[in-house]
């Protein structure tokens, strides 16, 4: 197929976590007095985060489904969590191979775009302590909150390809670590929907999504997309 827009996920996908995110996660439940376990919360990775905490609160604690001050004080204890930590951390890089193939995407005439379930204000202090869009490595970057609703919902990837002129869902590919990531890529009628083992999720658990390729490396990429330069 002719690909004109990649479409990356960050955390786990082009950016490391190991388990940052899950711990931050926890942290806020369990500052709240509600705690939860770190293969629960791996399973709504890739969820606007504010969604995440309520699913997990049906799961758990469904007494507390409707208590919206409360889900709202985990959410923001986890956004300020998470932009601490993105702020200060040196361990802040990106996974292997990440700005190669961006790099190696343009060079073939193919736009980049990255998604995520994070909040504005979390995406914009990674991606101002990478560089990536100030030295053009991406060509746009949304989060969850800039559209009506996240993941599994197609509107970031709507909006990533309205920004960048791409008109062609068909030639579009969709890369992540999760199943919403999987989703996501399905229901916006990408032409190609890729998993990678990176983050959140085993090879065996992305099986079940059924994506069109599981890598275990972003270097696998130029073969998947038969990339001439």
């Amino acid at each position: 197929m002719q690909t004109q827009l990649v479409v990356f996920d960050i955390a786990g996908t082009t950016v490391t976590d190991n388990d940052n995110v899950n711990d931050a996660f926890r942290g806020a439940f369990e500052k709240a007095g509600y705690p939860v376990a770190l293969a629960d919360v791996n399973r709504v990775m890739g969820y606007r985060k504010i969604e995440a905490v309520s699913i997990l609160m049906e799961r758990f604690y469904p007494e507390q489904l409707e208590n919206f001050e409360l889900i709202q004080d985990i959410h923001n204890e986890f956004i300020e969590d998470m932009r601490h930590y993105y702020l200060h951390t040196s361990h802040l890089n990106p996974l292997p191979y990440a700005e190669e193939i961006f790099k190696q995407l343009h060079a073939n005439n193919i736009k980049i775009g990255l998604d995520t379930g994070f909040t504005k204000i979390i995406t914009d202090t990674i991606i101002a302590r990478l560089g990536w869009l100030e030295n053009g490595l991406v060509d746009f970057v949304i989060s969850s909150d800039e559209v009506p609703q996240g993941r599994p919902l197609p509107y970031m990837i709507e909006t990533i390809m309205e920004e960048l002129n791409v008109t062609d869902v068909s030639q579009v590919v969709k890369i992540g670590d999760t199943e919403v990531d999987v989703e996501e890529g399905k229901n916006a009628g990408c032409g190609l929907v890729i998993s990678v083992t990176t983050g959140a999720y085993s090879r065996e658990e992305l099986k079940k999504f059924s994506p069109d390729f599981i890598i275990d490396s972003l270097e696998e990429l130029p073969a998947i997309l038969k990339l001439t330069v």
